[in-house]
């Protein structure tokens, strides 16, 4: 089996669709269909059948899912082994971040490191939480960087994962004349604007006030981003409770005012996840040991804040 029909077999199993598939792997729907009619024919097995929601798994397709995966595995292995045995680090990288952690955290680092290692190409992925654990898992990224889920149930024993910075939550709030921090009791009574269920940036909030014993925050709006949040805040809507990191511009420039945020949860983990091998390639293997000590340093998570606000309901 062919490691090239291997990638195309699960491409189609994850997007159920030869059209993404083939987008996926930068190949045309004629030769992802004929991939994998070659290795059905080799294998003397249908792995998909056709349903109203797209192609499907047959038994044998659920058997081969795992193996294919293995074998994909340890050809990546097998290649960092022979990169090993060179003298330069040298090769390239395939970095994911939630776009906040790369504009703020990973930008300005990953400059210095680019200085140090320049027989390395780097290229940064932007997307969600989700979609970045879905490609790291599947090959297509290095590492990730992107905030802890404290929620996210049992660690997936493929990765290994550090912690590498704590990035303050920073309350926010809109501009105002009268500047005076806030109690919890006080916050209770205050609309939020926050993203949807389920988003990191939510989980953090919900973390957050479940730990102050605030409950839920009582909601005004829900956003898709924390541009957005910030737009509201700014415009009136209510508080916003997000990485400090996220709103640091917002909150320079005066869009929005900052108050210090009285609960116990003050920061939130900003991880790098990688995937467990067991040889890992040299470019890699280098920016794990440039990152031994974490990113850049950033605002200690007691730091009192630079602007305040006048209370608005």
């Amino acid at each position: 089996m062919h490691p090239r029909l291997l990638k195309t077999f699960l491409a189609v199993a994850r997007t159920r669709n030869v059209t993404r598939a083939a987008r996926e792997v930068n190949l045309a729907q004629s030769s992802v269909s004929d991939q994998i009619q070659v290795l059905e024919t080799e294998l003397g097995a249908s792995l998909f059948t056709r349903s109203r929601q797209g192609l499907t798994l047959t038994p044998a397709g659920e058997a081969l899912k795992p193996y294919a995966e293995d074998l994909l595995a340890l050809a990546d292995e097998a290649r960092a082994a022979i990169d090993a045995t060179s003298a330069e680090a040298a090769g390239s990288l395939s970095i994911g971040a939630l776009e906040t952690i790369a504009a703020a955290r990973l930008a300005p680092w990953l400059a210095g490191f680019r200085a140090d290692h320049p027989g390395i190409d780097i290229k940064l992925r932007i997307a969600g939480s989700g979609e970045l654990l879905r490609r790291l898992g599947d090959g297509e990224i290095d590492v990730i960087f992107c905030f802890e889920q404290s929620n996210a149930g049992e660690p997936d024993p493929r990765f290994a994962r550090r912690i590498v910075a704590a990035e303050p939550l920073a309350l926010i709030a809109p501009p105002g004349d009268n500047r005076a921090d806030v109690d919890l009791a006080t916050l209770a009574e205050k609309q939020f604007v926050a993203t949807e269920t389920g988003c990191v940036y939510r989980a953090m909030v919900d973390k957050a006030f479940a730990e102050a014993g605030l409950g839920r925050p009582r909601l005004a709006a829900e956003a898709g981003s924390i541009d957005a949040i910030a737009g509201l805040v700014a415009a009136g809507a209510g508080f916003g409770l997000v990485p400090r990191l996220a709103v640091a511009v917002a909150i320079d420039r005066g869009e929005v005012a900052e108050l210090a945020w009285p609960g116990s949860v003050r920061s939130a983990d900003i991880v790098m996840v990688w995937r467990r091998r067991r040889v890992q390639p040299p470019a890699l293997k280098a920016l794990l040991t440039a990152l031994a000590e974490g990113l850049v340093p950033v605002t200690p998570a007691g730091a009192r804040p630079r602007h305040a606000a006048s209370l608005r309901s």
